[in-house]
């Protein structure tokens, strides 16, 4: 690798990074019969996923969640802190540093159809992150299983609009840095 796609790469987790963090900090919106929140940042995370890949992509993720552990307020909401992965959230961040590679897995390098990275998108970024935080949320707070999965049915529509607007911009995306190296 050569200094320069090292930088590259290194600017572009950096931006992502910093991405992630401005999508933490606008405000949760609460539901008040679950203990999760509708957030913003899990569209980051998807967006790194597809941007950066899996090496970027998992980079970008760990440092936010070092920095989250470290006590930096950079989750919705304004929070952070070591108990931020134990509560009951803490079953979506852990899904989403498997996010990246598992993008990466079924996208391949090639590009593929808007409609097939949209399904990924969905199978990926939500569902897959929504099982996670289900499992976890089952377990912390003392819930049937199907009644985690089932409250968190509430995030669906809103998930698969966020995965749709992070196709669209990853691929617009993709396209304009492409043309800008020829």
């Amino acid at each position: 690798m050569s200094k320069h796609s090292a930088l590259r790469r290194l600017s572009q987790t950096a931006m992502m990074l910093a991405l992630l963090i401005v999508l933490g900090l606008l405000p949760a919106v609460p539901l008040g019969f679950i203990p999760v929140p509708l957030v913003l940042q899990n569209m980051g995370v998807m967006l790194a996923g597809s941007l950066l890949g899996a090496r970027g992509g998992t980079t970008a993720i760990t440092l936010l969640l070092f920095l989250v552990a470290c006590g930096l307020p950079f989750l919705s909401g304004g929070r952070g802190g070591a108990a931020m992965f134990v509560g009951a959230t803490a079953g979506y961040m852990y899904g989403w540093l498997f996010v990246p590679g598992l993008l990466r897995l079924l996208m391949g390098r090639k590009p593929r159809s808007w409609s097939y990275e949209w399904l990924v998108m969905i199978l990926i970024g939500v569902l897959f992150v929504d099982a996670a935080g289900s499992i976890w949320l089952a377990m912390q707070a003392h819930m049937p299983l199907g009644a985690a999965f089932a409250s968190n049915l509430v995030f669906i529509p809103g998930d698969i609009l966020k995965a749709t607007l992070v196709v669209a911009i990853s691929r617009r995306l993709r396209r304009g840095v492409h043309q800008s190296w020829q």
